[in-house]
């Protein structure tokens, strides 16, 4: 019931993402279905959206354990208005393309309030972009995916009240969903390295948030110490949080049937840190 990826790249082609994650033995992937850093792009031609089809269905990863990813540079929570509205074009731009391609899901970072306004108005200022996402979607069920941060910087995101506030200001609560990122959730402050903390910690999200949102996670090792509020993914391990952590996640039911995407540092050994993950599994 797990199915673990990696977000590989879709360079060439949207269709290129099932084929690369395919040849690591991934059973889940992330993709970005547009240049991250860009933010015009141009449509998908049929010949591209028929290959991603057929590739798709070579591989056997279902949609549901496929993460998309938005673009980096949209923020919804923007303090400026022309900014806002620009990012909530790209972002409902994004939305459509992966409805084209049959995705069930988005995931995006929440926003930023660049020190200009307060948190309480930033979150405020995501939950009505996000509302109007919905309405610009109104004839589908995708999901929108928040994703925790690290709280670098000013991006909000990084406390399981943020994630919760953001969601009950959304309207239509069915189709809000929570990616956790196992590398954020520590530099955020939330330990998961033992078997009492990582309790306490996911204890915290389904009373905070609600189990019933997560619909992903980023599984990633980290190179800053807990509480940090630093984003440096490392390879599994590796880093300050360590395998107990990860043989925990493996044997958690709360991680069935959602993709479990690895972002860590060195994709060369992703096809090792897969098979090193399915190992952790008790039988």
């Amino acid at each position: 019931m797990k199915y673990v990826g990696a977000h590989v790249s879709a360079s060439g082609g949207v269709y290129n993402a099932p084929i690369n994650a395919s040849a690591i033995g991934a059973k889940a992937f992330a993709l970005f279905v547009k240049n991250q850093r860009q933010w015009k792009a141009k449509d998908l031609e049929t010949k591209v959206i028929d290959r991603w089809f057929l590739e798709l269905e070579k591989s056997g990863i279902q949609t549901k354990h496929i993460l998309p990813h938005d673009s980096y540079l949209i923020n919804l929570g923007h303090h400026v208005v022309e900014n806002r509205e620009k990012s909530l074009d790209g972002f409902i731009h994004e939305l459509k393309r992966c409805e084209i391609l049959k995705l069930d899901r988005l995931n995006f970072h929440p926003g930023s309030h660049l020190r200009k306004i307060t948190e309480d108005e930033c979150l405020t200022n995501i939950s009505e972009s996000l509302n109007r996402a919905l309405d610009a979607t109104a004839d589908s069920d995708i999901k929108l995916v928040i994703e925790n941060t690290a709280g670098q910087g000013s991006n909000l995101g990084y406390k399981f009240e943020h994630l919760a506030q953001i969601i009950d200001k959304v309207e239509d609560k069915s189709r809000m969903g929570v990616c956790i990122d196992t590398c954020h959730m520590f530099t955020a402050g939330y330990d998961i390295r033992t078997k009492e903390a990582y309790d306490k910690t996911w204890n915290d999200f389904d009373n905070i948030v609600g189990r019933q949102y997560l619909m992903g996670m980023h599984i990633n090792d980290s190179k800053p110490e807990l509480g940090s509020k630093v984003d440096r993914h490392d390879s599994l391990g590796v880093g300050k949080i360590g395998w107990d952590a990860f043989r925990f996640i493996m044997n958690d039911d709360r991680m069935d049937d959602i993709p479990l995407i690895l972002e860590t540092i060195n994709e060369d050994i992703w096809a090792e840190e897969i098979q090193a993950l399915y190992d952790l599994i008790e039988k």
